[in-house]
């Protein structure tokens, strides 16, 4: 399927989850994005947690190593954070045209708004829509923060592996620029089950809220690997191979792994319909929040058959799972979604 986008300035899309680092390079034309290049490396356990990196050498081993593997790619990349220590906030100010003064205006706002010490973060701002209020019009800022730290940790790993970072995104933005379709301007919530779940919620290409909501698929391959007492890629590759909703006698195999596996993951649609309707139910309390319509469902949960009609039984709406054309036969295409995304785009100056 195709993706409408429009900018076309291409890096390498650097994207680090917790079961792996994804690296993609994209063509675009005639606004049409499409996977040129793509290629992944798994992950040790514990070398990136909750979307936090905890061990940057070995993160800057697997960068090397996936270089090493897939020469060619450009060394000029942009890299996406995603967790739950990442701040995001709608905010409402006066119209303001000149840049600097929106600027001040922002990080003046954010000293009230951001649970952080201002000078301890990477800050970021995206204006959103002039909108009218009983105090007259006010612009609509989205913004962003992250603690400089962890920020400091990515870029350490990315460049001690010969690396050069051309910016850093929110791992949200990428995944909607990579995913969205034109159509009628409803809000859709966009949710990339992966080494973790990442969810948000956009009208067009607007991202108006956004929450890493808790573990993914990966998380579901761990706790299959202990019950079962598999190796983590073994437990993996059996969620795939098992999916949810099939005829358990239907599926070769061992039926104890079989039908272990697909409680697991029907557990684990579970828990992630229930993070997602809580996150909804802030988002739409919130003030003028429009209410969601429908789901986009990508990561490595797009290729476990019956992941998606799962998940839009829990959550009482559609879900369209979607990737972007053009990944490489031997990956599964959702896991390349959001470097897809980061591959063009705006970005966080790094």
């Amino acid at each position: 399927m195709a993706q409408r986008v429009t900018k076309n300035r291409s890096l390498v899309g650097l994207d680090i989850e917790p079961s792996g680092v994804s690296i993609v390079q994209v063509s675009v034309a005639g606004g049409v994005m499409r996977i040129e290049r793509g290629a992944m490396i798994p992950l040790d356990a514990g070398i990136v947690r909750d979307g936090e990196v905890t061990d940057v050498e070995a993160l800057s081993d697997a960068l090397r190593t996936l270089y090493r593997e897939n020469k060619g790619f450009d060394k000029r990349v942009r890299i996406g954070v995603a967790n739950q220590k990442i701040v995001v906030r709608v905010v409402e100010l006066p119209p303001i045209a000149d840049p600097k003064e929106m600027d001040a205006a922002v990080r003046f706002r954010a000293q009230d708004e951001i649970p952080m010490p201002l000078e301890s973060a990477v800050l970021d701002f995206h204006p959103l829509d002039v909108v009218d209020t009983p105090e007259g019009p006010r612009q609509r800022v989205v913004v962003v923060a992250a603690r400089r730290d962890m920020i400091e940790r990515v870029l350490t790993a990315v460049r001690a592996a010969g690396l050069r970072p051309e910016g850093l995104d929110l791992a949200a933005f990428a995944m909607i620029r990579a995913l969205y379709q034109p159509g009628p301007d409803q809000a859709v919530m966009y949710l990339s089950v992966g080494g973790l779940t990442n969810l948000a919620v956009a009208e067009g290409t607007r991202c108006l809220f956004t929450r890493v909501v808790g573990g993914g698929l990966e998380s579901l391959a761990v706790e299959l690997a202990e019950r079962r007492q598999l190796t983590l890629d073994h437990a993996r590759a059996w969620l795939t191979h098992v999916g949810i909703g099939r005829p358990l006698e239907t599926i070769e195999g061992e039926p104890e792994i079989i039908s272990e596996a697909n409680l697991v993951l029907s557990d684990g649609v579970r828990r992630i319909a229930v993070e997602a309707r809580n996150s909804l139910d802030f988002h739409v309390g919130q003030d003028g929040s429009p209410a969601v319509s429908r789901v986009v469902l990508t990561g490595a949960a797009a290729s476990v058959p019956g992941f998606g009609e799962a998940l839009s039984i829990e959550l009482g709406m559609p879900v369209d799972v979607r990737t972007v054309d053009g990944a490489p036969a031997e990956i599964d295409a959702g896991r390349l979604s959001v470097a897809a995304g980061l591959a063009i785009g705006e970005s966080m100056a790094a």
